[in-house]
């Protein structure tokens, strides 16, 4: 039975792989350790939770086209013949015939949908390249969870909610009330960048600050820096760009 577990350098080097944070590519290795001979994992959410991933990077990985997620929640690594070269005396069929059955592989050794599949939650790629593969930023209009998001870009909630809990020394998770507002702020049409120095820009003017007498520090939560202010702390000059010319004229109230 194989159990040598490999990843093609053709795939991990891409600039669409390591675009990625480092939580989703992280989590694609753990995957293809965890794949059966075949690719096939059963249980791809449970791991992904286990190894202290979020859904967002699940939602990612299959969002660029690096696994294919069925809506029993089967999952196969879609470029697992470009990774591993096993020997077929040596490979464990994948219990997972129903699933498999539903594929095709392509010139390269990529798995790919079949046109015929409406319960799976990836369009039909039958058509497109390896390059094309490659570089294809986006997915049906179904998600993992069977929600609507756009097809051509993912909103990285949790990079944003670790950014700010790195730079507050706070825990903020990714919580659909963050979520919501990072959403709201994202199709007003602000990128990650932005987010970042809203982040910055706030973490220097209300460090060591009050206001009436509760520390501004409180404010540097989801629901303050990413209000209907968002623009505003977006542009704001702070202490660090006037140096000794700043003014405390109170700065713009988080409330």
């Amino acid at each position: 039975m194989a159990q040598r577990r490999m990843f093609s350098k053709e795939i991990t080097t891409s600039d669409l792989f390591v675009e990625m944070p480092s939580s989703s590519r992280l989590l694609y290795f753990d995957l293809g350790m965890e794949a059966d001979d075949e690719g096939f994992i059963g249980n791809a959410r449970m791991l992904s939770r286990a190894y202290g991933a979020s859904s967002d990077d699940l939602k990612l990985l299959a969002t660029k086209g690096f696994i294919i997620m069925f809506q029993n929640g089967v999952t196969v690594v879609k470029d697992w013949n470009l990774n591993n070269k096993l020997r077929k005396d040596r490979i464990k069929p994948t219990i997972y015939t129903e699933e498999k059955s539903m594929l095709t592989v392509d010139i390269t050794g990529s798995y790919q949908l079949g046109t015929q599949m409406p319960t799976i939650c990836q369009p039909d790629v039958n058509q497109m390249s390896a390059q094309d593969r490659l570089g294809k930023d986006r997915l049906g209009e179904d998600s993992i969870d069977n929600m609507s998001v756009k097809t051509d870009e993912v909103i990285p909630y949790s990079e944003i909610v670790d950014y700010l809990n790195e730079k507050t020394g706070r825990k903020f998770k990714s919580i659909e009330a963050n979520k919501k507002l990072i959403r709201a702020r994202w199709n007003d049409g602000y990128k990650l960048d932005d987010f970042k120095t809203v982040i910055d820009n706030m973490v220097i003017n209300w460090s060591g600050k009050d206001f009436n007498g509760t520390p501004a520090e409180t404010y540097l939560q989801p629901k303050t820096l990413f209000s209907n202010k968002f623009d505003g702390y977006l542009n704001q000059i702070t202490r660090k760009q006037t140096n000794k010319n700043y003014v405390d004229d109170g700065l713009d109230l988080p409330f």
